[in-house]
């Protein structure tokens, strides 16, 4: 039999239950199509594309030394799958389940419907504890880590399908993705990730704890894992596991309270990744429906531009938001604050702001992201709105000044005393609004403004519709975190964060 196994967000030979199954039945075709207009979707970003392309050339020859070599086509996935299963007689396509944006959804719905019609079986298998179709959260923890604790299955030997072409592996620029100058992007590709893991665990993770909130510390002390397991290059099980191993050995000071944080992250990635499996429509409606009109649905265009090119006037902010642009990566606590100041003190609606960040950040999960930016935007009805000080933080998470200076070395001749709030320096006068701009917004102001808005939003909503929203989130909580008899009982974040960039 042939065998066609669709590679998609899981670009690796290892711990892959499609590709595993696959080699059992047959000659197998690994197939990855570009899907052009995926990467014309607003959540797009060349940094996204890049990362991925790099994973693909390394998966290639990983899946070559196996026995049979990646094959790459461009196209629409029904036509691509389609062809390829008519010229090469297969019957049967394995892929693993995909919690991706609602376009995703929707071509997974349009594959489906092909081959139903087609008469082609199309199985898709789970890649993670995340449970297509649940019914409830009652013992889906207990099933997500009964997945996380089973064996990991090992690169399978492969049977070729004769005769097929690799294919090219297209550039940004030939998918019409627009340059957006990220000089110091992450490496993609299985080799990349399993340095960073290993290096995480036996080195750099020591600190974890304690450095993950601030941008400074945390740009090493962080995993850094977070796109190859966005696009699969590492599994959640395998780095899971080996997480457990390290701390198995007892290591000495702070690295068991970094290594079960770290544990812990992990699981939570999980559970936030259910949410958009349970709820497609997060990307696009606000989960309490309520304040989808709570702010401006077409944003202040001024205000947004100047927020996402890191000049707002507010130092922290455009520092954090130039170094993102710059790395695609920012640490937990940031992109938070990042996201709440838009939210909150720039008043733009969440999905404007949402798509800047999804394109800014090379791990961009959309099971992830989606969920954490109605979080940071106070639009869940369930979470206590989270409105940071932009100004505390920078002076919290950066007290030198060393991450502001460095991304934002307009303020060189600020003083240290006012870095944060150089509006308030006496030197200030012909220096902003000219070099620096003036802030857009008064903090303080903005900050009770939205304060108000929020929580009269809150009272005035119906309450049976917060509460049915409360019941329904409530209930597909972890149950090591809600009792399962009350419902209505809070679900803690992990400390509030973005994207979970561990």
């Amino acid at each position: 039999m042939n065998v066609l196994v669709w590679f998609k967000r899981d670009l690796r030979p290892h711990d892959h239950a499609a590709l595993t199954r696959a080699a059992g039945m047959g000659r197998v075709l690994p197939l990855y199509i570009v899907e052009p207009e995926l990467w014309q979707q607003p959540d797009a970003a060349a940094r996204h594309w890049d990362f991925v392309a790099e994973s693909l050339v390394a998966l290639r020859a990983d899946l070559a030394a196996l026995g049979a070599p990646l094959v790459v086509r461009v196209g629409d996935a029904v036509q691509v799958l389609d062809r390829l299963c008519r010229q090469n007689d297969i019957r049967h396509i394995l892929s693993h389940e995909e919690v991706g944006n609602l376009w995703t959804f929707a071509r997974d719905r349009r594959v489906g419907a092909w081959a139903r019609a087609s008469g082609i079986a199309w199985e898709e298998l789970p890649q993670s504890g995340v449970v297509r179709r649940l019914q409830g959260r009652n013992g889906w923890a207990r099933q997500r880590d009964a997945f996380t604790a089973a064996d990991q299955l090992p690169a399978p030997g492969l049977q070729a399908i004769h005769g097929m072409e690799p294919g090219a592996i297209p550039s940004a620029r030939a998918l019409r993705l627009t340059d957006d100058r990220c000089p110091h992007r992450q490496t993609g590709g299985r080799a990349q990730g399993l340095l960073l893991l290993d290096s995480f665990l036996t080195k750099r993770g020591e600190p974890y704890r304690a450095a993950m909130s601030s941008p400074v510390g945390g740009e090493r002390a962080c995993s850094r894992l977070s796109p190859h397991l966005a696009y699969g290059t590492l599994s959640g099980r395998e780095v899971a596991q080996a997480t457990s191993l390290r701390l198995a050995e007892r290591p000495g000071g702070r690295w068991p309270g970094a290594l079960a944080s770290f544990q812990s992250r992990l699981a939570w990635r999980d559970h936030f990744m259910q949410k958009l499996e349970d709820e497609p429509q997060i990307e696009r409606r606000s989960l309490h429906r309520a304040a989808d009109n709570l702010r401006p649905r077409d944003p202040d265009a001024e205000r947004l531009a100047a927020w996402a090119t890191g000049q707002t006037g507010l130092p922290f902010v455009d520092a954090c938001m130039r170094y993102l642009q710059a790395t695609g990566w920012l640490n937990f606590r940031m992109r938070s604050m990042v996201m709440a100041t838009a939210s909150y003190h720039l008043w733009l609606d969440w999905r404007a702001t949402g798509t800047v960040l999804a394109q800014l950040f090379t791990d961009y999960e959309p099971g992830i992201h989606w969920p954490q930016v109605q979080m940071q935007s106070g639009t869940t009805g369930i979470n206590t709105p989270r409105i940071y000080n932009p100004v505390k933080q920078g002076f919290d998470q950066d007290p030198t000044g060393v991450f502001t200076r460095r991304w934002v070395p307009e303020l060189a001749e600020v003083p240290d005393v006012f870095l944060q709030t150089p509006w308030k320096w006496e030197g200030a006068h012909g220096f902003l609004g000219r070099r620096y701009p003036e802030p857009v917004v008064d903090v303080a102001a903005s900050a009770r403004a939205a304060r108000d808005a929020v929580f009269g939003l809150r009272k005035e909503a119906n309450r049976t519709e917060i509460d049915e929203i409360i019941e329904r989130h409530a209930s597909r909580a972890d149950p090591r975190f809600v009792n399962d008899r009350s419902p209505r009982r809070r679900v803690p974040a992990p400390s509030a964060q973005l994207t979970l960039d561990l």
